[in-house]
């Protein structure tokens, strides 16, 4: 019996399908000006950017300049690039436009689609942002997509790693400007660690489109952005407890690899105890002991890194350092990091050098970046089975945009295994018939490990003409892909998601003729050449075609069928054949974890011979269902992460707003006067409470307080014992000494000075009194779970608790800043100084919940070694050059050998 939603779809179309149709009287319009906008000239196209922006700046709304700005793009695209979008492609520009994902098989031109919204939405002049994945592509996409651009009278910048915060804000200034999802979102950190305006590199955030947008907004979004700087190096710790390890025995621990968890047994506990006593590590009797937190954090590491992380899938040796591979690309990361010092319990396991742990200095999610966009759009091949999540923490709406040719491969049903061995013999026998008959294969794997186990197979059988794609080889990765089409090659891929460049039957013409023709100059015989490879590639189409196009050959199961469909999604790109096969085995990763032990004996019981397979489309439900799971639970996952960096990001936007107001105030006085009436208030409420006697006044530590925080010694115990005096008269009395203090310092100093002296020390004090509260909030938070176990919800209680310790924060900073505001001594020649330098540390992108950091070192474009944070002996410090001082105490002698005090000397603003 056919459903009352499968009937009413099949009259009235799919809530997509109408979507869809209620676009296409638009392109209708404007298709009927491609006529008008043949006739204009070079010089007259570029001319209707002046009147559209015209029409924007008196007040037309973008929505009602679609048309004819599509239709400009349009033509100027023909005339730059050689390419005409489809009517689709329009579709695609406009679902874009309105801030929605355009979900767009594989080789349906995205990067193309991309130019029409960005063309409409930079005429506002607030500037776009487009997002790619890596280098490689925001270069690629801004210097070829730019010519559509330039045309028009558009200006195109570029952000990728290594650029001076010059070129930075001189591409941000751009109309369109391109980058990585890394480098915006450090750049926007760094921007909020700035002590000026002038320093800050970007100019808003206007309107954002996200390419391959599940890959950036879901798969990364597990893991926030950090920017962090080096504590004291503590390697031979690790390297002693990584050498507790491999004395323990399987009993002493359980493993649960569906949650990435190591906990000892209790036998695994004592053994410990015992070792790290003989060891004269451990304090008290328990391991668990307060005095032994770190050491219990250090040892659960160095368990985790021994058996929930293996070599050559999860991570490579390379050059003295631990490389990460990225579990959803496959490619490997150098400079990325594990957090929490798993990365350094990584390092003493395979006994290459460990490198110092790091301190937070700023930090923040995908989600909450991206939701500061005016509007934000996305475009990918795979969004739909994650348009719940889309909706839920984006507000995006998913529109599948039809494809310009009906797809013609074959998806076919996946065939099961028992063992791994006879799914690769069966891989291996499919992969000969293929090559065999001239067809391009494309085989996935899910690690570089399975894959390197596939080609050492390949060659054993004799099979030696085959390309490896994964983490090893990325740096050929482009033209690897670019000729996987040619008839009879076999491409290994670790794995699919976001390689941006597309799979022709045939081969990449343009890629050949940039390998093969290289610097040849331009003329007659390079056209000759260029005019030979194009034909070689139509006859090389030609048979990878009657060969049946591309097979695409999966040798597992990932986790998330997005991920799946990327790969399968490769063939039959613009109407092309092609074919699709996942062979699985029962000891796959996904069957095993997920329960393969009843179908194992199942299948035995049926009856099922040696390197025989299964192949049913009821397996394929099955395992859908079981991918569902996961992805239900890692979306749970990033659901749990959000709600609580959501606590931080309201303090975090409190912050950052009130660093721009400091910077952007010219007198702080009125607001440093504020600070110091409410730590004379604090100080007077404190320890003289309402109504009390005098007696019970705590006269000794308001004193003190007053000493402390005021510098000011006044006969508070004097004050205190006259007739008739309360906390009020008591209160006005060192209100008035330290207004008195303050106006004669400001006196002595001048009111530029001063001026420059408190936006200094206000900025610089909030900076540091955040960071210490980014470190009290890990640490909350890392303990709030338990919280559950009390019947209590860990959420309400880190929201109650991260309050308090913001309003602890506050207080702190009204506290320190009069302090030393009340204390500060200066040199004339000070007020000249530049701004203090920012520190920044090195970028990361941290896991919270399986300790993995996802980016960092180098390619986060932010390396920089926080000099003021380590020790340097004073014999090695040059007086000449205040880099090599390092740490230096506030009370020590200047190393520039002025014989002040640091504090009076070189460190008047630190």
């Amino acid at each position: 019996m056919v459903s009352l939603g499968v009937f009413a779809r099949k009259i009235f179309g799919s809530a997509n399908d109408r979507r869809i149709k209620a676009l296409r009287p638009r392109v209708e319009a404007i298709n009927a000006l491609e006529a008008e906008m043949q006739a204009l000239t070079d010089d007259q196209l570029r001319a209707r950017t002046d009147e559209l922006r015209e029409k924007v700046a008196a007040g037309t709304s973008l929505d009602d300049l679609l048309v004819p700005a599509f239709a400009t793009v349009r033509e100027a695209a023909k005339r730059a690039l050689g390419l005409r979008p489809f009517d689709v492609q329009l579709i695609g520009g406009m679902v874009l436009h309105e801030g929605s994902i355009a979900e767009m098989k594989t080789g349906e031109g995205k990067t193309l689609v991309a130019t029409l919204p960005v063309y409409l939405n930079a005429l506002s002049g607030k500037g776009v942002h487009v997002v790619t994945v890596n280098d490689y592509l925001a270069r690629r996409d801004a210097e070829w997509m730019g010519k559509v651009y330039a045309f028009l009278g558009l200006t195109t910048g570029v952000i990728v790693h290594g650029l001076s915060d010059e070129e930075r804000r001189a591409a941000y200034q751009c109309d369109v400007t391109y980058g990585t999802n890394n480098e915006l979102g450090f750049d926007y950190l760094r921007d909020n660690m700035k002590y000026e305006r002038g320093q800050m590199v970007q100019r808003g955030h206007n309107y954002a489109i996200v390419d391959e947008v599940d890959s950036i907004l879901i798969d990364e979004a597990r893991t926030p952005l950090i920017i962090s700087g080096p504590l004291d190096d503590r390697s031979d710790l690790y390297n002693q407890i990584d050498g507790f390890i491999p004395r323990l025995e399987a009993d002493d621990y359980e493993i649960d690899e569906k949650q990435r968890t190591a906990t000892f047994t209790e036998q695994g506990t004592e053994k410990v105890e015992s070792l790290l006593r003989d060891a004269g590590m451990l304090k008290g009797d328990s391991l668990y002991d307060v005095e032994n937190v770190a050491v219990v954090h250090h040892i659960n590491n160095a368990l985790k890194a021994h058996r929930l992380f293996a070599r050559d899938k999860d991570y490579i040796v390379r050059n003295d350092e631990i490389v990460i591979i990225d579990e959803f690309t496959g490619r490997m990361m150098p400079g990325r990091r594990y957090s929490e010092g798993l990365h350094q319990a990584l390092e003493a396991k395979e006994h290459v050098t460990v490198q110092p742990e790091n301190q937070t200095l700023a930090s923040v999610t995908f989600q909450n970046y991206f939701r500061m966009y005016g509007k934000l759009a996305g475009m990918t091949g795979t969004a739909a089975t994650e348009a719940e999540e889309f909706g839920n923490i984006y507000g995006l709406g998913v529109s599948e945009i039809p494809t310009n040719l009906p797809v013609a491969r074959a998806d076919e049903d996946d065939e099961v295994y028992r063992t791994a061995e006879e799914k690769f013999r069966a891989i291996v026998r499919e992969i000969k018939e293929a090559h065999g008959r001239g067809q391009p294969i494309l085989v996935g794997t899910t690690s570089i490990e399975k894959s390197e186990q596939l080609a050492d197979v390949l060659r054993k059988e004799g099979i030696g003409q085959f390309e490896v794609l994964n983490a090893r080889h990325h740096e050929r990765e482009a033209q690897i892909i670019a000729q996987a089409g040619k008839p009879g090659a076999i491409t290994i891929a670790t794995n699919m998601a976001g390689r941006g460049t597309d799979i022709q039957l045939g081969g990449n013409a343009d890629m050949r003729i940039q390998q093969e023709l290289g610097d040849m100059p331009e003329g007659a015989e390079r056209e000759a050449a260029e005019k030979a490879i194009r034909d070689d590639i139509l006859k090389l189409k030609g048979e990878a075609l009657a060969a049946g196009g591309l097979y695409v050959l999966a040798t597992e199961r990932h986790e998330s069928r997005r991920i799946d469909n990327q790969l399968r999604g490769r063939s039959g790109r613009q109407g092309d054949p092609g074919r699709s096969k996942f062979f699985l085995s029962l000891q796959d990763d996904l069957m095993r974890i997920f329960g393969s032990d009843r179908m194992d004996g199942m299948l035995q019981k049926l009856g099922l011979k040696e390197d025989e397979a299964i192949i049913h489309p009821w397996i394929n439900k099955a395992l859908e269902k079981a991918q569902k799971k996961v992805e239900a639970r890692n979306f749970d996952i990033r659901k749990n992460l959000l709600k609580f960096d959501d606590v931080m990001n309201d303090q975090r936007k409190v912050v950052f707003e009130q660093r721009i107001e400091l910077m952007d105030g010219e007198n702080m006085s009125e607001t440093v006067a504020e600070m110091r009436q409410d730590v004379v208030d604090d100080l007077v409420a404190r320890n003289i409470p309402e109504n009390a006697y005098a007696e019970q006044w705590d006269v000794d530590a308001l004193k003190q307080g007053v000493s402390a925080y005021l510098n000011l010694d006044l006969p508070v115990d004097e004050w205190a014992k006259e007739e008739g005096i309360d906390e009020e008269a008591l209160r006005e009395r060192i209100t008035e000494a330290a207004e008195k203090a303050a106006r004669e310092r400001a006196e002595r100093f001048g009111p530029e000075i001063m001026a420059y002296v408190e936006k200094s020390i206000l900025l610089q004090t909030l900076d540091h009194l955040w960071r210490e509260h980014l470190v009290n909030l890990d640490h909350l938070r890392s303990v709030i779970g338990f919280r559950g176990y009390a019947q209590r919800d860990p959420l309400n209680e880190y929201k109650s608790e991260a309050f308090e310790l913001f309003q602890a924060m506050l207080g702190n900073l009204r506290q320190a800043v009069t302090a030393q505001l009340m204390r500060v001594e200066l040199v004339k020649e000070a007020a000249d100084a530049p701004p203090p330098e920012v520190p920044q540390g090195e970028g990361h992108h941290l896991d919270a919940t399986t300790g993995e950091d996802d980016f960092g070192g180098d390619d986060g474009g932010v390396l920089a070694t926080l000099q003021a944070s380590r020790n340097v002996a004073p014999e090695d410090r040059d007086p000449e050059n205040p880099e090599s001082w390092g740490k230096v105490g506030r009370n020590e002698a200047c190393p520039c050998g002025s014989g002040k005090k640091f504090k009076h000397c070189h460190g008047a603003f630190v």
